[in-house]
């Protein structure tokens, strides 16, 4: 689920918190990097139970109008029940080994915050999506699958609600949140009808080669910290270090930290990665000033022979 470019955001996110808390304890960082990363699976769960929360609040609306005399625009749908039915959202819904993942997990936010599900279905119920689905009289898992995709896309990923709510959840999550969607929008793209249970509860890491690559970044840019600080300033003399940006400086230290403690990564994707991360997650020129650094840096460490790659390289 997660790549080495998003374990890269993460012990980023890891190292500027040290940055502005000025807490250097190597466990506790190591600790945060844990929780850090553990949490996205949370998230990612968190919004997989919000659509079976959809799905029970509809099966209840429709139990609650079976009871009442007056009609409601329900009533012109050839089939009342087809989103309730939603042959999707009815395998999430029985999918035993996410209802393991939730109740270990102890999920249960979306009950204690029921406006945040009740505001969601409003908004699918009058969306035209839903009522295109619900007037159409065909029946298949392909017109239900895409149903859901849509309603994702569209109406649950961009909801700034559901957003405000995670950020003030787990200020770690506002990174999170689109890495999690995108993949949950892949998912929903290629799941099958009978799909293995097993589908929606994928490996958070590939392995546990991600794990040990996460803390030995993270441990090795802390703790050559003096260090990688030179190097940066040998290639910047026009620079003050305090006018680099907190990112742009710890984009560098873990880029160059990379370079030479990693030998199976190639150099060209550790800048490529880095730079990729910068455009997202700093200024705009930043991309320019790291490249041009890291550049000079693998030069010299070639010439000098400071740079030891082996094999094909992880991503």
């Amino acid at each position: 689920m997660l790549t080495r470019r998003h374990i890269r955001v993460k012990v980023m996110q890891c190292i500027y918190a040290i940055t502005q808390s000025k807490d250097d304890s190597l466990q506790k960082q190591e600790k945060f990097l844990k929780v850090s990363i553990d949490g996205m699976y949370t998230l990612y769960l968190l919004m997989l139970s919000l659509l079976v929360e959809i799905q029970q609040r509809e099966k209840k609306q429709l139990e609650l109008s079976s009871k009442k005399y007056l009609s409601d625009s329900q009533d012109n749908f050839p089939n009342k029940s087809k989103f309730s039915e939603n042959k999707l959202l009815v395998a999430l819904a029985n999918n035993q080994l996410l209802k393991d993942e939730f109740a270990n997990r102890k999920l249960d936010n979306w009950y204690l915050n029921e406006e945040y599900v009740k505001l969601i279905h409003k908004d699918i119920s009058e969306s035209d999506i839903f009522l295109k689905y619900m007037h159409s009289k065909t029946n298949s898992f392909q017109e239900d699958r895409q149903l859901v995709e849509e309603l994702f896309k569209k109406i649950i990923a961009p909801n700034e609600k559901i957003y405000e709510y995670f950020e003030d959840d787990k200020l770690t999550w506002i990174d999170d949140i689109p890495i999690v969607n995108t993949y949950i929008l892949k998912q929903l793209k290629k799941v099958k009808e009978n799909q293995n249970e097993s589908y929606f509860t994928p490996k958070l890491l590939k392995d546990d080669e991600d794990m040990v690559f996460a803390k030995k970044l993270l441990n090795k840019t802390l703790l050559n910290n003096e260090k990688l600080e030179k190097e940066i300033e040998g290639k910047t003399p026009n620079w003050d270090k305090d006018r680099i940006a907190d990112i742009d400086a710890i984009l560098l230290k873990m880029a160059i930290c990379e370079l030479l403690n990693f030998s199976s990564i190639p150099e060209r994707v550790t800048i490529n990665e880095f730079l990729e991360i910068a455009k997202e997650y700093s200024t705009p020129k930043s991309s320019i000033f790291i490249n041009g650094i890291l550049d000079k840096l693998v030069k010299e460490y070639k010439a000098a022979n400071k740079l030891n790659k082996i094999g094909r390289g992880l991503l």
